[in-house]
């Protein structure tokens, strides 16, 4: 392990952690002095907005119900927009994402989208090999000069002559960067990925035509955002750029910032050109923020889509809000992954084709796929819909009913069975030990799986078993039924698997970790936050 530190005035910052001369390029004395100066500028009220995350939830555990700020309601009645949207970002029908590494992101770049988001977040394991090569293998992409060969194959990838649009997504506030300490302490993840790809890439990104577009994940308030937009002006102008060159887009992918949607604009009108409709993580945090609610519990994952009353009020809602103030509405993920055969194919290609079809109904402007084998699809339906016009922007749904809180938070109908709970055992289990092997992107079962969905897999067990609900055989889900059947379904995964891929991985000790997270009296907030500690 090798220890640099930053420039002389910065003694207090030290990388921890091997620091190869390729690494060196990203990991520049310009590069650290600007991640020491957001540190100490912008992490003290980091810890306070954490802190603030946890005394409203203790608000929401205690029987309180999210709903639309009073005091912010002046913000939502007035009228106002969002300073602009830049060219290349203003048709955004397909957008795919993924993890960063380098095939991954020639791949994507090449697909048949007009976007790539890059991803360092849900589907990036945070290993420090996997985020600083990842920083490589953007910066090469942005200067087109990145190529891949296949060590299996010799076969060579590079980019073709008009890429996708790149945005990088950033970690979310909650995960430090345990390799990077500040004081002894380690700084935010998300001030490392930021600082990193903007600093080695604004110059070029600008002379391409384009600019440093980010996605935000994970915000849980108005004020959250307001941190970002001033890390962005900060940053603006410590570099001389205009006001405004920084663009992101924010995921609306938790319960409570469903409710500050005008105001998270508002925060971020500079800065901001949409809002996504992240709805694994949306359908996580429903679960996590209304854990402690009996009445609101959630049925077999497989049965919670779009279709669902509250999930289409929170995609229409989204619509009308973006469009309103001139920002882009973008949909969800279609998580499948086309089959090889083709009868099952087939029915892959209908839902998604479904699913992007109401998006598109509802106004959407964008949506998102996993896969590139499903671009036709979706590019297909976002063609049609939107004809000669790069967007939707001019459908306001304003003569839509107001969507109420009620309608946000409805209960959602479905049942509880044996065969759900085991699925979900099957596929947390598996995400866990390929998280915890360094692989955030995994098939699993004809899904694409990142952590939001490993997420929505054990939370909704542990919520089974805080409130003893059964399962449509008469089961109670008890802390003995769950480990009895995570027992079983281990069985399963070795036969499945094979005796040999099963015993030379990390099941054994992803089951552990499952069954920890499950059975503790508090809900982890992150199953990401203890498996960190388990990588490299």
């Amino acid at each position: 392990m090798e220890t640099i530190t930053a420039p002389p005035a910065n003694r207090e910052l030290h990388i921890q952690g091997k620091v190869t001369n390729a690494y060196r390029e990203v990991l520049t004395m310009d590069a650290l002095s600007l991640v020491v100066d957001l540190v100490k500028q912008f992490a003290p009220e980091r810890r306070e907005l954490l802190a603030n995350r946890q005394r409203r939830q203790q608000a929401f555990d205690e029987g309180a119900l999210p709903d639309f700020l009073p005091e912010t309601k002046d913000i939502r009645e007035s009228d106002w927009q969002i300073r602009g949207i830049p060219e290349d970002l203003l048709d955004r029908r397909v957008e795919i994402t993924g993890p960063v590494d380098r095939k991954m992101v020639i791949n994507a770049l090449n697909a048949d989208v007009r976007v790539f988001m890059a991803d360092f977040e849900d589907s990036l394991s945070p290993t420090w090999d996997a985020v600083v090569q990842g920083q490589i293998n953007l910066r090469d992409a942005v200067n087109r000069s990145i190529d891949y060969i296949d060590p299996n194959s010799g076969k060579h990838y590079q980019l073709k002559d008009d890429p996708a649009v790149l945005i990088c997504r950033v970690r979310g506030l909650h995960l430090d960067e345990k390799h990077v300490l500040f004081a002894g302490e380690p700084i935010p993840g998300a001030l490392f990925d930021f600082a990193l790809y903007f600093l080695n890439n604004y110059r070029q990104l600008l002379l391409n035509g384009s600019g440093p577009y980010f996605y935000i994940p994970k915000l849980q308030s108005h004020k959250e955002a307001a941190w970002w937009s001033k890390i962005f002006s900060y940053v603006e102008d410590r570099y001389c750029l205009e006001r405004g060159t920084i663009k992101a887009t924010l995921l609306i992918e938790t319960l409570p910032a469903v409710f500050e949607m005008h105001e998270i604009l508002h925060a971020m009108k500079d800065h901001i050109v949409a809002l996504n409709c992240g709805r694994w993580d949306y359908i996580f945090s429903y679960i996590k923020t209304l854990k402690n609610h009996s009445d609101r519990v959630l049925p077999d994952r497989q049965q919670v889509g779009m279709g669902q009353p509250f999930l289409d009020a929170y995609s229409r809602l989204l619509v009308r809000t973006c469009h309103r103030r001139g920002a882009m509405a973008m949909g969800g993920m279609a998580a499948f992954i086309p089959s090889k055969d083709p009868a099952e194919n087939e029915a892959v290609l209908e839902k998604v084709l479904q699913d992007k079809e109401r998006e598109a109904n509802n106004g959407h402007d964008g949506t998102w796929i996993a896969h590139p084998g499903l671009a036709h699809v979706a590019m297909g339906v976002f063609d049609k819909t939107l004809a000669e016009r790069k967007n939707q922007l001019d459908i306001t749904r304003e003569g839509d009913e107001e969507i109420t809180a009620e309608q946000l938070l409805a209960p959602c109908q479905g049942t509880r069975t044996e065969s759900g709970m085991r699925l979900n055992l099957r596929v947390a289990v598996q995400y866990i030990e390929a998280w915890i092997s360094g692989n955030g992107c995994v098939p699993i079962y004809g899904l694409m799986e990142d952590a939001a969905t490993a997420e929505i897999s054990r939370t909704s067990i542990w919520q089974w078993i805080k409130h003893g609900k059964d399962l449509d055989n008469g089961q109670i889900v008890t802390p003995e039924l769950f480990t009895q059947m995570l027992s079983e379904e281990m069985q399963v995964l070795e036969q499945e698997l094979g005796e040999l891929k099963y015993k030379n991985g990390r099941y054994a000790e992803a089951a552990e970790l499952m069954k920890q997270i499950t059975l503790d009296e508090q809900l982890v907030e992150f199953l990401t936050l203890p498996g960190y500690r388990r990588l490299d």
